[in-house]
């Protein structure tokens, strides 16, 4: 849609008073060029599991790439041979579906504070789902004027919107392996990572308990 927006002649122009913080504001410019602009749908609306899962991609034309870059980060050899003794987990209390941007931005928050503690090969990150569910919407126009543009098919199938990760409760979804006196920050970092899902979270030691004397 943005790209749509960016072909229009008068898109210059309208960017010169749109330009709020460095983000060009859709919605509103969309509006001024006379353009039916979808907003994004909150998060909240795709929380739930509901129905089977809809995973066929055989079938499917157009879904969004995964926006996870990597499901490993750190030294993974060290964690796959047992170079750690500490492992933690963090698990999810409820059922829910979790998008592919909120894992990746928890694995971006959590990457990025334990890396200035221990390191770049002083842990090791793992992402443990994969947003296997593909996600539908159907898109109907805001603004002025949207109710006389979106009179559609009520319960219509929906297109392709993203994809999300289908959590049941007590499932892990990131593991996190760093020494003893790191433990402190790893705990803290998959506290920021679960600040990021819609449900719950909850902090184990798996492993290496006994190495964390008074701080546990």
């Amino acid at each position: 849609m943005f790209l749509a927006l960016k072909n229009h002649p008068l898109f210059p122009k309208i960017c010169s008073w749109e330009h709020i913080g460095g983000m060009i504001k859709e919605t509103s410019v969309g509006r001024t060029l006379g353009v039916d602009v979808m907003a994004r749908k909150p998060a909240s609306m795709y929380r739930r599991l509901k129905g089977p899962a809809y995973t066929r991609r055989k079938f499917i034309g157009g879904v969004p790439n995964n926006r996870i870059l990597s499901f490993h980060s750190g030294n993974r050899r060290a964690a796959e041979t047992g170079g750690f003794p500490v492992v933690l987990e963090l698990r999810a209390d409820n059922d829910c579906q979790i998008r592919h941007t909120a894992l990746e931005a928890a694995r971006v928050i959590s990457n990025s504070t334990i890396r200035n503690e221990a390191g770049a090969q002083g842990y090791a990150l793992r992402i443990h789902t994969y947003p296997h569910h593909v996600l539908r919407e159907n898109k109907q126009a805001t603004g002025a004027g949207a109710d006389r543009v979106s009179q559609g098919m009520r319960c219509a199938f929906g297109k392709n919107v993203g994809t999300a990760a289908r959590v049941r409760r007590g499932q892990r979804v990131v593991s996190l392996h760093v020494n003893a006196e790191n433990y402190l920050t790893a705990k803290d970092a998959l506290r920021k990572a679960g600040m990021k899902f819609p449900t719950p979270t909850t902090t184990r030691v798996v492993r290496g308990a006994e190495h964390l004397k008074g701080l546990v």
